[in-house]
């Protein structure tokens, strides 16, 4: 039974992925599509390399995830949990691709693990939560918007002289620097968090000690991830890219490097789970700002906050039911 829910537990925990690559792929892209500086099959391939890359660059946001969220019982129930948690996430995440809501595929995972964990009565590190989760996810927005403003701005004032084609022109080349950084940026910080899971679940079976994470889950996760990725999310690429605000490169070149400064500054210092989705729509709204506050469609982004708010609802809730039905069903 161990090895059984081990090995389902890899393969839902790399759907899970799969689904987090394909739901999130907007985040890397959606602004240089929108604003034609690449095409969209352009922009899909480069994102899925640079996420497959950027799942190499650490590990300290998988550890965070492994150990700090929950503590997961140490037997098959504990097993059980954690695939619980990773079905749920999944579900959240196919329920808002298919409203073509941009929300946290990472919130849905920690919702997961949390609700599973509260119907399983196992320990939630809620100091953890509060410390890598609830204040990061309040922050990283702020810094995102004023950032993504701040950054327009002085774009604008450094070219007040030069030929708006020209400029234009200059801005969409460079859009495609923006947009591998952005997507470096998702790969490090989004695949460290199936990582975590995985390592939490082979540690949950006693098959390693500590949450380390081996060579061979980085390697899976990121080709999952970037597999995802390439499959790419359409609708919600249409919701970054055009119903918030309309973009053009200088604006698309300052919300991607904006976000991508806060994707790498909370994996290398902070060691903190953020949202990559919440990261860009915030510096979105932030360089569209810079125009006059009406040409941001506000009802379009209270709609996106709202499911930010559900999110850990929308996935914890059904994690939990899902664990009490196959725990009476199973015993575990």
């Amino acid at each position: 039974m161990e090895l059984t829910l081990v090995v389902l537990i890899i393969i839902v925990g790399l759907t899970f992925d799969f689904t987090n690559g394909f739901h999130d792929a907007a985040n890397a892209i959606a602004t240089s599509i929108s604003t034609r500086a690449l095409t969209p099959r352009a922009a899909l391939t480069m994102a899925a390399v640079m996420n497959f890359c950027g799942a190499f660059l650490g590990t300290e946001v998988a550890q965070t995830v492994g150990s700090g969220i929950i503590a997961a019982p140490e037997d098959d129930s504990g097993l059980l949990l954690v695939m619980c948690a990773l079905i749920g996430a999944i579900g959240w995440n196919v329920f808002t691709w298919w409203r073509g809501l941009p929300t946290s595929s990472s919130h849905a995972l920690i919702g997961g693990l949390v609700g599973a964990a509260l119907a399983a009565s196992a320990t939630v590190h809620w100091s953890g939560i509060v410390d890598k989760v609830v204040l990061p996810m309040l922050l990283s927005p702020l810094v995102g918007v004023a950032l993504g403003y701040v950054l327009h701005v002085s774009i604008l004032w450094l070219f007040r002289r030069s030929t708006p084609r020209r400029t234009m022109r200059r801005f969409r080349m460079a859009q495609t620097v923006s947009a591998a950084a952005m997507g470096l940026g998702h790969g490090l910080q989004d695949a460290q968090k199936t990582m975590g899971v995985i390592v939490l679940a082979l540690v949950t079976a006693g098959w390693q000690d500590d949450f380390s994470v081996p060579v061979w889950v980085i390697a899976a996760v990121a080709a999952a991830m970037a597999a995802g990725t390439y499959s790419g999310g359409r609708r919600i690429i249409t919701t970054l890219g055009r119903r918030i605000v309309h973009l053009d490169p200088p604006r698309g070149f300052a919300a991607e490097t904006a976000a991508a400064a806060v994707l790498y500054t909370t994996a290398f210092l902070v060691k903190a789970p953020i949202s990559t989705t919440q990261t860009i729509t915030a510096a979105i709204l932030g360089a569209g700002a810079t125009r006059r506050a009406s040409a941001v469609r506000w009802q379009v982004a209270r709609t996106i906050v709202t499911a930010w708010v559900l999110t850990f609802f929308g996935a914890g809730i059904p994690a939990a039911a899902i664990y009490l039905v196959l725990h009476a069903v199973t015993g575990l």
